[in-house]
């Protein structure tokens, strides 16, 4: 069986390393917001040429926090993706927001920028652009359309970590940048913690702020409705042992992207495609066929696990039904189609190549 991704194969690999992190938090025994949070943070921003970063619990708070830091409020407009993971527009809601979806682009399956305009209303007081599968979005166009509108950016770059646009980081271009660690991400710890980055020290405070019940120079003293997203010390400490080996990672999952577009690229698939100045980190590998649900099953009967990313748009997911209606025909179309196959740096290039040869015996048939 060739899983998704292979946590087992990770924790075998750096055992030692990883084991004796946990075991210096429980020596210590500060176990929330400490020393190791800190220094995670620290090393964050610098990875990623930012001024500030606050650790929170899942990429969701992140984007909750983030939204009510720069005064996101009951009844204002979001614009954003609808292609996209239910939490990014969960967040929206839970800052009490109102998301307003614009289509993707057929290629990049990012939000489209030129269509953001003709949706910003008087009541549009942000743009949430999704970086999705590890590509980054088109954040020269976004930027100028917020500049022009006075609108707030916030980037969701929960699949992000260590995506470019002309060498600066995804997540840095906006007002504040999102991030999950999530096992599944690129940088990743062993269950669900997040964190915000940005280059303006009054939203920094105010994000620290929040997340720890609207404390800010008092303890017990909350100064503004706040909640509970504090990152905890084990995470954070395993946090800085993988961001020691993320560009290799990135390094192997870009060299297994380009040998999957190698290998795959005579068959009836779209496969991924990106523009010279983005770096694509491959947090997800998605191709794209309308023979999909057959070529799944195919590939489950091979003991490959693939899965769908994402099989049906937040606007039509019966938890928004209340949200307005709205057309798009693009999102719609690509999220019949889309399959993410397995990668992740400790995968095998024979791994990788019995995917292929499977798929191209699918295709023969």
């Amino acid at each position: 069986m060739i899983k998704f991704i292979d946590f087992n194969r990770k924790y075998k690999r750096y055992k030692k390393e990883i084991n004796s992190s946990i075991r210096r938090v429980f020596e210590r025994g500060w176990f929330i917001a400490g020393p190791e949070r800190i220094e995670f943070e620290n090393k964050f921003c610098r990875y990623l040429g930012a001024k500030y970063a606050v650790g929170v619990n899942s990429g969701t708070d992140s984007i909750a926090a983030a939204l009510k830091a720069v005064g996101i409020k009951s009844g204002d407009e979001v614009i954003t993706t609808s292609h996209t993971a239910t939490p990014t527009i969960s967040a929206i809601r839970i800052a009490g927001a109102i998301p307003v979806f614009v289509d993707i682009d057929r290629s990049t399956m990012n939000i489209n920028p030129y269509l953001i305009e003709k949706k910003i209303t008087s009541r549009t007081k942000a743009i949430l652009p999704v970086h999705l599968y590890g590509y980054p979005a088109d954040m020269d166009i976004i930027c100028k359309l917020a500049d022009k509108y006075n609108l707030q950016v916030i980037e969701d770059a929960c699949q992000a970590h260590g995506a470019k646009i002309n060498q600066k980081s995804a997540g840095s271009f906006g007002d504040l940048g999102c991030f999950s660690f999530y096992p599944t991400k690129n940088l990743s710890s062993f269950s669900d913690s997040g964190a915000i980055v940005t280059n303006n020290k009054f939203l920094a405070t105010k994000v620290k702020s929040l997340k720890n019940y609207g404390f800010t120079h008092k303890k017990y003293i909350s100064e503004q409705l706040g909640f509970n997203s504090r990152s905890d010390e084990l995470q954070a400490i395993y946090l800085q042992a993988s961001l020691k080996q993320l560009s290799k990672w990135m390094a192997k999952r870009v060299f297994l992207a380009k040998r999957y577009i190698k290998n795959l690229s005579n068959l009836p698939l779209i496969l991924p495609s990106f523009k010279d100045e983005s770096e694509h980190v491959f947090n997800v590998f998605v191709i794209r066929t309308k023979r999909r649900d057959f070529l799944k099953k195919h590939l489950q009967q091979k003991g490959i696990e693939t899965i769908i990313h994402y099989p049906l748009p937040i606007h039509l997911q019966p938890a928004f039904r209340y949200l307005p209606k709205v057309s798009l025909p693009i999102t719609e179309q690509v999220s019949k189609e889309v399959l993410s196959l397995p990668i992740f740096p400790q995968m095998t290039l024979g791994q990788q190549d019995y995917i292929c040869e499977s798929i191209r015996q699918f295709f023969k048939t």
